[in-house]
């Protein structure tokens, strides 16, 4: 009964925490069945929160929310795997020419 009483009384911060630890769990397991992901931080905007995309090797991604850069930065510490700032270095070419190939594919 107190976890109700805790999920009410939290509101919508146990729902953050439940989406953000899906995220990264997300996010986990893209990096584990992939070889050579790094992780680019995308700032908080006006429209969305600080977000986090992962490249592989071959260009294909995946995007979530994050907490913070800080956090992102946590998670690819604790994946052993690169981080960059996409506001320094921008978008991969892999990432672009992946989604070229994904689109010359469905049409």
């Amino acid at each position: 009964m107190a976890w109700f009483r805790r999920q009410k009384k939290a509101g919508g911060g146990s729902v953050a925490r439940a989406t953000q630890n899906e995220a990264l769990e997300h996010l986990a397991a893209f990096v584990t069945s992939r070889t050579g992901v790094e992780v680019f931080i995308e700032p908080k905007t006006t429209v969305t929160e600080t977000t986090v995309i992962l490249i592989a090797h071959d260009g294909e991604w995946t995007r979530r929310r994050i907490d913070s850069p800080e956090g992102a930065r946590r998670f690819a510490h604790r994946m052993a795997i690169p981080v960059y700032d996409i506001q320094l270095v921008g978008y991969p070419q892999r990432m672009r020419d992946y989604n070229e190939r994904r689109k010359r594919a469905s049409s």
